[in-house]
């Protein structure tokens, strides 16, 4: 009878289908997918919920003050993972991918409850959440790092493309689906927006320790602790030293003149030429410097990096562009923005959400290389036609352009990562896909202080006239008008980013309370700022789309190279590597 129990005991615990089950790879393909969604959800849906978020802590993000506590909110998670991934993917290499995914997952679901009952407010209630967020990031970049390097595992070469085209196209799609989501939740409970990650992380957690199993190469390796320490301080300098380049500093409209900033970003890349020399003479380097001499690997996470800041900077854009100026021009409040952006940019998402699985399954067939380039050359039209649309423009027309980029990336997406993955040795795929995720979430940091800058620097040269003189025709005196109109650009900007009223919160309460009636209504209105913005913020828009343009074209060529030396035997190849 105890033998019994003991043996039903063991059948409970045992995992239901065997790594050598024909239909294991499906299940390593679910949960890795379920769990790249949930990661990169988190990477967006606080970004539309902001203004949620901070009324439900009773903060001002837009005060001088608090401008800290929204840079870290919008940019922390994205920050710690752009750092750790990594480190996470070769720990992944060295004790197990599973078992750091899986913990992973774990991490990650507890930071979601602690999140969603923050007890403080104001400046407190801010740094819980950035503190709690940075740990859930943690679990966030366990989940990215291995993902990729458990698929490629569990599938063989001929099949790989199309699930990693499934999975990296959850995970890019988790991003858009992050604004709806949020958009919909903040208007329920700001705290929603954590609580619902709780019942899919318990599902996902408890799924992937019974389900998961170590199919991957596993190497013995000590920790190379100073290429780590090296690589998150470097890295994390110059992403903080960019992510706060773009606010205001001594009189100028951006921060690049600011000592901290300087430093961050000189000792950043200082640091990281410190990490690249150590890596070089270390034996057993956490970030092997050797897998870039591989041309593919090299192009192809060249490529990665390009694409994440040309997306990142058109969904930071579009996002303006929409809540700033067309959707109050169309009769929406600025409050109800945030919601509505996401819904209209739906498009998006279904672009990715429709080509990403089909690629990656013909890129198995055909080869990775054309559609990824191909995918590439479709994003630069999309951008090229972002700039030949006006700015108040027929909604289907920017549906259609928006569909076209979301399918360029779905293109690009599941073809890039299988030509990653297949150039480098097995024992070598965990640091592989954790380099991989660094190159795409550092791509998103740098978008925002790249397009910020440039639309900050456009908007310098026009708005300040245009503002000044609009105000003046309000009646606002000429004083007023002038000191409101040199204001730096960077706060209109967050403003409407945030779903705020931008000339609400330029002028302030008294300022308005002492106009007639009819021109504040008129100034605060919903035609006002769109009409006197749309000019200077299409100057910017042909700046920052163009050099989006030149990213696409370079990243498409970058995703042609290809490898000059023939890799092992053992190593298993996509038909195009």
């Amino acid at each position: 009878m105890a033998t019994q129990d003991a043996t039903k005991r063991i059948q409970r615990r045992t995992p239901r289908i065997a790594a050598d089950h024909p239909h294991y790879k499906w299940v390593a393909l679910s949960n890795t997918t379920l769990g790249m969604l949930i990661a990169t959800i988190n990477s967006s849906i606080v970004l539309i919920s902001l203004p949620a978020i901070f009324n439900g802590i009773r903060l001002d993000p837009l005060q001088p003050g608090n401008v800290s506590y929204l840079l870290w909110m919008l940019m922390g998670y994205m920050l710690v993972t752009a750092v750790l991934v990594v480190t996470l993917g070769r720990l992944g290499d060295i004790f197990g991918r599973v078992k750091i995914y899986n913990a992973g997952f774990l991490i990650f679901t507890v930071t979601s409850v602690i999140l969603s009952v923050d007890p403080l407010h104001g400046g407190g209630g801010a740094l819980w959440l950035i503190g709690w967020r940075v740990a859930q990031a943690v679990g966030g970049s366990m989940l990215m790092a291995n993902s990729a390097a458990i698929i490629t595992d569990a599938f063989p070469a001929r099949q790989r493309g199309m699930a990693l085209g499934v999975n990296m196209v959850a995970g890019i799609a988790g991003s858009f689906i992050g604004l709806v989501l949020g958009g919909l939740l903040a208007e329920w409970n700001w705290r929603s927006i954590f609580w619902v990650n709780v019942p899919i992380g318990l599902i996902g957690t408890v799924w992937a320790y019974r389900s998961l199993h170590e199919t991957g190469v596993r190497r013995p390796a000590k920790m190379d602790w100073w290429g780590n320490i090296s690589f998150a301080v470097g890295l994390t300098a110059l992403l903080a030293g960019i992510t706060y380049g773009i606010q205001p500093y001594g009189g100028h409209t951006m921060g690049w003149t600011n000592p901290w900033v300087l430093a961050g970003l000189i000792g950043g890349v200082a640091v990281l030429v410190a990490f690249c020399l150590i890596e070089d003479r270390v034996a057993e380097p956490m970030f092997p410097l050797k897998l870039f001499r591989n041309a593919a690997f090299a192009g192809g996470n060249a490529a990665t990096l390009l694409g994440s800041i040309a997306r990142g900077g058109l969904q930071f854009m579009l996002i303006i562009w929409l809540q700033g100026i067309w959707l109050p021009l169309h009769g929406y409040n600025y409050a109800d923005t945030p919601l509505w952006a996401g819904i209209y940019l739906l498009p998006l998402t279904v672009g990715f959400l429709a080509a990403g699985p089909i690629a990656g399954a013909l890129s198995d067939r055909y080869g990775a290389r054309l559609f990824a380039a191909s995918g590439f050359v479709v994003m630069a039209g999309s951008f090229a036609g972002l700039l030949l649309i006006p700015t108040d423009f027929s909604y289907w027309v920017f549906a259609l352009v928006v569909f076209l980029n979301g399918l360029g990336g779905g293109l690009f997406a599941a073809p890039n990562t299988s030509i990653i993955m297949a150039s480098v040795p097995a024992e070598s795929r965990g640091a592989a896909s954790g380099m991989r995720a660094t190159f795409q979430n550092a791509g998103m940091v740098l978008s925002i202080g790249v397009f910020f800058s440039l639309m900050v620097a456009g908007l310098a040269r026009s708005l300040p006239h245009t503002l000044s003189t609009g105000l003046m025709a309000q009646g606002v005196p000429a004083s007023n008008a002038h000191d409101v109109a040199n204001l730096p650009p960077v706060g209109t900007l967050f403003a409407a980013f945030l779903g705020y009223n931008p000339i609400q919160q330029l002028l302030g309460p008294d300022l308005l309370g002492s106009l007639p009636k009819a021109n504040a209504h008129t100034l605060t209105g919903r035609e006002f700022f769109p009409h006197l913005i749309s000019g200077p913020f299409h100057d910017g828009l042909v700046v920052v789309f163009a050099l989006a343009i030149v990213m696409s074209l370079v990243a498409a060529g970058a995703s042609l190279i290809r490898s000059r030396r023939v890799a092992p035997t053992h190593v298993s190849q996509t038909q195009d590597s």
